[in-house]
């Protein structure tokens, strides 16, 4: 005899309840609600009130924890995609072929986010004035390469100022180009020690891996910092504020659209491939790029539709690919950067001059590296921003809108990450043309394992990372 005992049933949310798209969404306009709220009773930088004041805590504390994982994870990330090179034949070849494509697509993109920047003025008649902090600095030459030079292991800086009650307050900031540096030199060394830095390698991976899942324990709180951070630029800077964000996100988006639909075309087809072939091979990857906004996160399946769509092998695939998960960002380090430092220097008033625009053009290409395929967005804005010498508060104000532009960023850099190895193995001659042209079949979102069984690529504990 059997007894059965019944137990409630649990009513669960709506999936557009608690994914992450709709939650941003809903960020965002209780964020915009909050921040008008704020404004009209009374709110300004000189007489903060309570509601005003809150916002711009929540903001600036995300921004905050942002900032505290990009270090770590730019130097482990980097040190891990060189340590790839191990299992590559002929490595130096294709090595020097991937970055150079690498350099090539990231400097069309960056031109094309410097053309909308100029003709759409997404920044352009606000009236705000510049922030107290701002000294008038200008970028230069000799500033950028001289800063390329560590100061010490971390590349961290101190500045110590005195506060109103005359107490000395010390902060801490770091030059992304100089960890980048750091970085490379200890891959690079670890490469050429062999044997004995396994160890340091294997602790390396391990250690990338933390930080991502504290990464992404930042990340799954967005809907709580985009309140903060939109509701302060509203509260701070009024209508026009919401204006200039809207003209900004369609600047990004039309450059994006260019990226993908015009020039990556184009350079398919001048390698003799097919348009349709690539994007029914890639397809999958750049849409879940697209929900996943990260980069890492839809790695898994974007070396494997690489391989298996796209006729790609799979030692050059295992080095390229995960190197351009870290390093490859035609969306978040060469179309944002551009049409951002522009933005921010229209909205304070402040004339850039040509050597500038360079300089965002040798930003874009070189330190694109340092994007480390989740935080790409906020690495390339704070080091474009610091090279120019524009104000940072230009960060808060671009984050408020950062998640919506974060997806379309994330599925442009996911199509460039499967793009280049296929156009490097195709020169190389290395490209399986049969594979590539085959017919598409079968699941895009399922791996096979070594021993002929199948699993899952796993996507939902990546769902919510940027990139």
């Amino acid at each position: 005899m059997s007894t059965e005992t019944s137990s409630p049933t649990r009513r669960r949310l709506p999936r557009w309840v608690t994914s992450f798209g709709p939650q941003i969404i809903a960020a965002l306009l209780v964020g915009l609600a909050l921040g008008l709220l704020a404004k009209y009773t009374g709110h300004t930088e000189e007489t903060p009130n309570a509601l005003g004041t809150t916002l711009a805590t929540l903001g600036s504390s995300y921004v905050a924890l942002l900032r505290a994982a990009v270090v770590p994870l730019i130097f482990t990330a980097v040190v891990s995609s060189i340590a790839n090179l191990r299992a590559v034949t002929n490595a130096a070849r294709l090595a020097g072929q991937t970055l150079l494509w690498f350099a090539i697509t990231a400097l069309i993109a960056v031109v094309i986010g410097i053309v909308l920047g100029v003709v759409f003025q997404p920044g352009a008649g606000t009236g705000a004035g510049q922030p107290e902090e701002y000294t008038g600095r200008t970028g230069s030459w000799w500033a950028f390469l001289t800063g390329l030079i560590p100061t010490n292991f971390l590349g961290l800086q101190a500045s110590s100022a005195l506060d109103d009650a005359g107490a000395v307050e010390t902060s801490l900031n770091f030059n992304v180009l100089q960890v980048l540096v750091v970085a490379a030199a200890v891959g690079i060394a670890a490469l050429k020690v062999g044997a004995p830095a396994e160890h340091f390698l294997t602790f390396n991976a391990s250690a990338l891996a933390v930080i991502q899942k504290v990464l992404w324990w930042i990340i799954r709180i967005a809907p709580l910092g985009t309140v903060g951070l939109i509701g302060n630029a509203v509260a701070v800077y009024g209508w026009d504020t919401i204006g200039s964000l809207g003209k900004f996100t369609l600047a990004i988006y039309v450059g994006l659209a260019l990226v993908l639909f015009v020039v990556y075309p184009i350079l398919i087809k001048a390698h003799g491939l097919s348009i349709r072939q690539y994007f029914s091979g890639a397809w999958p990857a750049i849409q879940l790029g697209f929900v996943s906004r990260s980069s890492v996160g839809t790695l898994p399946l974007t070396q494997r539709i690489t391989e298996r769509n796209l006729g790609v092998p799979r030692g050059y695939a295992s080095f390229a690919v995960p190197l351009g998960a870290t390093t490859k960002m035609d969306g978040c380090a060469a179309i944002y950067p551009a049409v951002a430092a522009i933005f921010v220097a229209q909205f304070f008033g402040i004339e850039l001059d040509l050597t500038q625009y360079l300089l965002i053009v040798l930003v874009s290409v070189l330190g694109s590296a340092a994007t480390a395929g989740t935080t790409g967005a906020v690495v390339m804005l704070t080091l474009t921003l610091s090279t120019l010498g524009l104000p940072l508060a230009g960060v808060g104000l671009l984050l408020a809108v950062d998640p919506i532009l974060d997806m379309g960023r994330t599925a442009v850099n996911v199509a460039g990450q499967a793009l280049v190895p296929t156009l490097v193995a195709r020169r190389e001659k290395l490209l399986d043309l049969a594979l590539y042209n085959a017919e598409r079949s079968g699941d895009p979102f399922v791996d096979d394992s070594e021993d002929g069984t199948t699993v899952h690529v796993e996507t939902e504990s990546t769902a919510s990372t940027t990139r």
